[in-house]
Formats: structure tokens, C-alpha cells, sequence
């Protein structure tokens, strides 16, 4: 994984309609959340909906969001990019949700999960690595994205990141078989 001020890979990868993004131009002026994310894992339909409010507030704060889908949509179509259309649109997803087919910007992050957010700051360094909340699925408490909005609010306030953060926790990312990271 990534550690905290490193320089996170440059990528460009297709939206479910084909259109290139690029890291920068999912960036806000003040940074960009990247989280790897699928459709069915049960950790990210459980933050889904306040990733998505979440994310609304902090575009406004300037700081935008992308969603990268790494998992090998052979083995899981429920993962392609037709259901990716939906669930975006189920959620209130109104940043870029994008198909890592060969599974490099994954691996370029160190992604081992879904979800896994990384916060890089506007020179595009990691500045936090951790969990959305301290929320679970079936673990009575409802998303709030508590961790990753305090390591936004630190990183904009101009003070060091979390000392301790929590890893996240979720689904292994389903490589693509003889695709692992080493």
C-alpha cells in the first residue's frame, strides 16, 4: 500500500460508457479521494449511500472523488460495467466510477480490498490511507465516513494526518487468476 506522502500513480481508465478519466481531471483543486469499490461487496452497499452524500460535501470543499472497480468482471459480471451504471446511479454517485480491466492502478496503489480509500492532497501525495468509519455490515451502526471526512478536514486544515488510522476492511479484491500482487 501506499504510504503517507508518496506520489500516487497517474491513471486513466474508462467509464462504463468508454470515456477516459484521468487522475487529474477526477481531482479537485484541494485533492482527490480514491476508493476501490465494486458492486457487491457487502462492506461497500453498507457505505455506499454516504459515500456518495459524503462525497458531495467535499467536492463543494473542493476536494473530488473517484471510484475504480478492479475486480475481474469474467469470474464476476454482477462487478461489470452495465451494473456499475446502476448501482452509481442507486447510490447517488455523481463522481466518476471507473473499470480497472487490467487491474495495474490497483496494483500501482496497492489496493487489497474493497473498499480502499487513499486521500491525496493537491499536489497528488497520499495523505491519509484507512477506513471510510468505524462502521460494519450487520454492525448496528449506519455509515458515517467519520475517518476519512477528519483526515479530509486535517489535510485542508493544513495539520498532519492521522497518526494511527485505521486499515480498511472489506472484500479482497478478486484478481484476475495468475494477475495477484506479489
Amino acid at each position: 500500500m501506499l504510504p503517507p506522502g508518496a506520489s500516487a500513480p497517474d491513471f486513466s481508465l474508462p467509464d462504463p460508457e468508454g470515456n477516459l478519466i484521468s487522475r487529474g481531471t477526477a481531482a479537485g483543486p484541494n485533492g482527490l479521494v480514491v476508493v476501490f469499490a465494486c458492486n457487491h461487496c457487502p462492506f461497500v452497499i453498507h457505505l455506499a449511500d454516504a459515500l456518495g452524500a459524503l462525497a458531495a460535501g467535499l467536492a463543494a470543499q473542493g476536494v473530488g472523488t473517484v471510484a475504480i472497480n478492479p475486480n475481474d468482471t469474467s469470474r464476476y459480471p454482477q462487478d461489470g460495467p452495465d451494473a456499475m451504471r446502476g448501482f452509481a446511479a442507486e447510490h447517488g454517485w455523481r463522481f466518476p466510477y471507473l473499470i480497472d480491466g487490467t487491474q495495474s492502478v490497483a496494483k500501482a496503489f496497492g489496493a487489497a480490498c474493497t473498499p480502499d480509500f487513499f486521500l491525496l492532497d493537491a499536489a497528488g501525495r497520499v495523505f491519509y490511507t484507512g477506513q471510510f468509519d468505524d462502521s460494519r455490515p450487520r454492525g448496528g451502526l449506519r455509515a458515517h465516513g467519520g475517518d476519512l471526512e477528519e483526515a479530509v478536514r486535517r489535510m485542508l486544515a493544513g495539520e498532519g494526518p492521522l497518526e494511527r488510522p485505521y486499515p480498511s476492511s472489506g472484500c479482497n479484491i478478486k484478481w484476475i487468476p495468475g494477475n495477484e500482487p506479489d
